[in-house]
């Protein structure tokens, strides 16, 4: 079995004394049944976790709206501490972090979930990359269309999702612009669907870890 080496010992026993859980190198197989580290087993009866639950929850911490807004100038110079989890909190946020996770490696979406669609006659090729707002669908956060040139569009497309930051770039427009002058193919304009529904649905489950983390506090 594989040692991970990138925990320092001493913390892992520190967060494992916090939660009173067991830490071990790797969860169980998905062919093995083990109901203590089922995913069906309520977070209360949980006994261990494993280096992918801390990846998860470090992976929704770095999502917090509120942890962002707290940490944003060290965020560009240096990594902030990440807090130490809480027992209350730590399987609500495990399970949030792993939705973004597997949301930004485009997994688990299937044709039917999207929502955009891509219209106009064309030849296809990405020129300059607009968003153009529709005003009857401002309310509640609002969608529009975005060119790729003058006939052709993507159409639905969330403005939450084409402003979304990842780092110190918009994937939503970045993609597009690095495309400039290449015609997209069905796969191309597949993918940008798919980049649009993970980019909306993380701003979604961002704001329910600063929910989770709300609650705990009891503000």
């Amino acid at each position: 079995m594989e040692s991970f080496t990138n925990f320092n010992p001493e913390i892992i026993k520190e967060i494992s004394d916090k939660l009173g859980l067991e830490f071990v190198a790797e969860k169980e197989p998905e062919g093995n049944v083990c109901l203590a580290n089922s995913s069906e087993v309520r977070d209360e009866y949980k006994t261990s976790f494993a280096p992918i639950d801390l990846l998860d929850y470090i992976y929704a911490v770095l999502h917090s709206p509120d942890y962002r807004e707290t940490y944003k100038e060290f965020l560009k110079i240096d990594f902030p501490r990440v807090p130490y989890p809480k027992p209350e909190t730590f399987w609500q946020l495990v399970k949030l972090g792993s939705e973004i996770r597997h949301l930004h490696l485009l997994e688990g979406i299937s044709n039917k979930d999207l929502t955009t669609k891509f219209s106009g006659k064309g030849d296809n090729t990405v020129e300059k990359p607009v968003f153009v707002p529709m005003p009857e669908a401002l309310e509640g956060g609002g969608s529009g269309k975005v060119f790729i040139n003058p006939t052709q569009y993507f159409e639905n497309i969330p403005e939450t999702a084409w402003n979304f930051h990842i780092g110190g770039y918009q994937p939503a427009q970045k993609w597009l612009k690095d495309r400039k002058g290449r015609t997209l193919d069905f796969q191309d304009v597949l993918h940008y669907q798919k980049m649009i529904y993970a980019m909306a649905h993380t701003a979604r489950l961002m704001r329910k870890i600063d929910e989770v983390a709300s609650a705990a506090s009891g503000s």
